[in-house]
């Protein structure tokens, strides 16, 4: 499952969006924050989707690596350091990611989703 945030301006109003087999969910009017907050929280709108889907030991895909280092680390420790590390746990006590990989921006398919919704 792919991933990605953004916001408009930086710091602004936060969307993330989600590609799982092939189908785009965005999420618009997440509240407002930075472009981390907003992959933050991408990464968990893409965590809580798959589970709703009733998927599980998903492989989930982002183009943030701060942020794929971060939720690797916060599994593998099993502790929260901050309010985006908890709400990721939070959701992996019932369905914890098989991987979380980074990949480049241009491989996103979430990111392309959300491209689309600001033509330039």
């Amino acid at each position: 499952m792919f991933f990605d945030g953004g916001c408009r301006p930086n710091p602004g109003a936060i969307e993330a969006a989600a590609v799982i087999r092939g189908e785009a969910h965005v999420f618009a009017n997440l509240g407002r924050g930075t472009n981390h907050d907003a992959e933050w929280t991408a990464l968990v709108k893409a965590l809580d989707l798959a589970t709703s889907l009733g998927f599980r030991d998903i492989e989930l895909i982002g183009d943030a690596l701060p942020v794929v280092r971060q939720a690797n680390a916060a599994l593998k420790r099993g502790s929260a350091l901050d309010r985006h590390e908890a709400a990721f746990l939070d959701l992996c006590r019932d369905a914890p990611p098989g991987r979380i990989r980074w990949i480049k921006r241009e491989q996103n398919l979430a990111g392309i989703a959300l491209a689309r919704r600001h033509p330039r």
